[in-house]
């Protein structure tokens, strides 16, 4: 079924809207989650949270990209299962993904509004859209899809070391393209 015609579904609030959602991208929002949690109930729980986000958000909002409107409420909620999962303890390899971005992206405590927040995110939007497509999707996979520097290493065949090398490069990059924006670190 066709994106226009889940949404349409959901407009007309029919369960069928979340079936079919399931059956084309419960694998798309799987492993957006598995990349943040590693626990296999979690992974489940999030994406049932996926769907039941979704059967809220529409109407009154009307996703223009389906899948991208999925990823973001996916992604969303596996960050917050995974906040919840590491208050006492932490989660290796989330963490590491997330100090690699700290020095150049301000800590969301010290953003006070949501128009802030959405003028950051055109700044670096802005930035993504200015790389070559290759490096562009390294940043993306690691920064938003959180793939690990092995995962990369193989999807883009380069060496773990030159992964390494490109989103280092990038992160300095990022920061001075931030600043330059006028966005205080």
């Amino acid at each position: 079924m066709e994106d226009q015609g889940i949404v349409r579904l959901y407009l007309q609030r029919s369960q069928q809207a979340i079936i079919e959602t399931k059956n084309k991208y419960g694998a798309y929002c799987r492993m957006i989650a598995r990349n943040t949690l590693s626990s296999y109930s979690d992974i489940e729980e999030c994406e049932n949270d996926t769907y039941l986000g979704a059967w809220n958000a529409i109407p009154p909002n009307l996703p223009r990209k389906f899948p991208v409107f999925l990823g973001r409420i996916t992604r969303n909620i596996a960050l917050d299962k995974h906040s919840y999962n590491t208050a006492k303890k932490r989660n290796r390899k989330f963490e590491v993904i997330l100090t690699e971005l700290e020095d150049c992206i301000a800590s969301p405590d010290t953003v006070e509004t949501e128009y802030e927040a959405g003028e950051i995110a055109n700044v670096i939007n802005q930035f993504l859209y200015g790389l070559d497509e290759q490096a562009r999707n390294l940043f993306i996979g690691r920064y938003w899809y959180s793939y690990s520097i092995k995962d990369l290493s193989m999807n883009f065949n380069m060496s773990s070391s030159k992964v390494k090398s490109i989103l280092f490069r990038l992160r300095n990059k990022l920061k001075v393209h931030l600043e330059k924006e006028g966005v205080n670190l």
